[in-house]
């Protein structure tokens, strides 16, 4: 049972050994694997649900657990603990994309203007604008996907440029830079009226 996991101190090379030995098929390795990640998992986890109307279906944990579920599927690889926890925060994100798509189902109007703060360092608080983010960033995925993981960092992981500098292994002012130009494309995008040619 997840609930009240207690975790122990981070350790970057336990861990990228039993992500190799999960890929390598090791059915003990996901096992050992969850008490070093789960601090950080579930953090990551209520972050997200803290954007969230109270009366969500879904709670850290359950989220916690989705996302995990589609974090230990056969053929899962990850390349060390950092790469693990930028697709853990992108697994949440698509259960949570998925659980809007349910409830917003022939209910959006494809010329309503969606409102986000592209400066935030928060997830979008509405199920209509996550599923906005959502489409935006597969877009950009398309035209530069280290854009795309930039947005993902900053918006889902709440990681700030300094932090998303090292988990990306570029620097500082090349983050800045990008967010300036991500930014820029989230605020054209998420406007249908401006994506479609039209004027503010």
């Amino acid at each position: 049972m997840m609930r009240g996991m207690g975790s122990p101190a981070p350790d970057p090379a336990a861990t990228t050994r039993l992500l190799r030995a999960m890929a390598d098929g090791d059915p003990d390795a996901a096992g050992h694997l969850l008490p070093l990640v789960y601090q950080e998992l579930h953090r990551l986890a209520q972050r997200l649900m803290g954007s969230e109307r109270a009366s969500h279906t879904l709670q850290a944990t359950a989220l916690l657990h989705e996302a995990w579920l589609r974090l230990c599927e056969p053929g899962a690889e990850y390349s060390d603990r950092s790469h693990f926890l930028r697709i853990a925060s992108r697994a949440m994100r698509h259960v949570l994309v998925d659980h809007a798509r349910a409830r917003l189902a022939n209910k959006r109007s494809a010329d309503r203007r969606i409102d986000v703060d592209a400066d935030a360092l928060a997830a979008p608080a509405d199920a209509e604008s996550l599923l906005a983010v959502d489409e935006t960033l597969a877009r950009l995925q398309n035209l530069d996907p280290q854009l795309a993981q930039l947005v993902e960092l900053r918006f889902f992981a709440g990681l700030e440029n300094a932090a998303i500098a090292t988990t990306l292994g570029i620097s500082l002012r090349s983050v800045e830079r990008g967010w300036r130009t991500a930014r820029a494309f989230l605020l054209r995008d998420l406007d249908p009226r401006q994506r479609n040619g039209g004027t503010r």
